[in-house]
């Protein structure tokens, strides 16, 4: 509880991952992937619960074990066309009574206990409905565009960019799936993760901003961990 207002903790863990099988599962450093995320919540010093939502039975003993809370996904919410607004308001349903929805993705798993408290302290001091974690782009999109078949760059870039130092454009930041909160019933009400006002970024570094979706991904964050623990 912060000032008054409760918070639920939600880890989204199914068990398909096409692009990395088995990803929510994989011992990273230790500990399966879906436990540094239960373990930053279970530190928070604001989280009133924690919820894991998961079809696959290794993930609910991990969870259970680690003595947070568990909503078995139906087969329809465990699917790769199941939406994540969906798959929140099914535990929403299970558990109401809550002010707060704190969702935490176990792909995010050098986001904290800290991380989480400054968002949640975020949204007390912007007097916002929701709160998302961000980082600065790795490139700026401006230096991006789309190819047709023909491959032709003509155009490619605006006039404006040219001749341009990147470190001298405007930074751009992006999502980076590690924090999101919002008020429950707006949430419900407006029926996504994003909603449309009243909303602000909690800022992140981009070193903890991994967001584990294929092999790369996971070996960038085992080196980085294996480095911090032999620093």
């Amino acid at each position: 509880m912060y000032k008054g207002n409760t918070f639920l903790a939600i880890i989204p863990a199914r068990s398909g991952s096409k692009r990395l099988p088995g990803k929510n599962s994989l011992n990273l450093n230790g500990k399966p992937l879906v436990k540094w995320s239960i373990d930053a919540g279970l530190k928070s010093n604001y989280i009133d619960e924690i919820v894991v939502t998961s079809d696959d039975f290794n993930i609910v003993n991990i969870s259970k074990k680690a003595g947070v809370k568990v909503v078995k996904r139906s087969s329809e919410l465990a699917t790769d066309t199941a939406t994540t607004i969906d798959v929140v308001a099914n535990v929403i349903e299970n558990f109401p009574n809550y002010d707060y929805i704190v969702l935490l993705q176990p792909t995010s798993p050098l986001r904290t206990e800290v991380h989480i408290d400054e968002a949640i302290e975020l949204l007390d001091i912007k007097s916002a409905d929701a709160i998302v974690s961000v980082c600065k782009a790795e490139h700026s999109p401006l230096w991006s565009n789309t190819l047709n078949e023909s491959l032709s760059m003509k155009g490619f870039l605006r006039d404006y960019v040219h001749n341009q130092r990147s470190q001298d454009l405007e930074s751009y930041y992006r999502l980076n799936g590690a924090i999101y909160i919002c008020n429950t019933k707006t949430l419900l009400r407006e029926n996504r993760i994003l909603i449309e006002d009243n909303i602000y970024a909690y800022k992140m570094d981009r070193g903890a901003s991994i967001d584990i979706d294929e092999k790369i991904d996971f070996l960038m964050c085992e080196k980085l961990m294996e480095d911090d623990t032999n620093e």
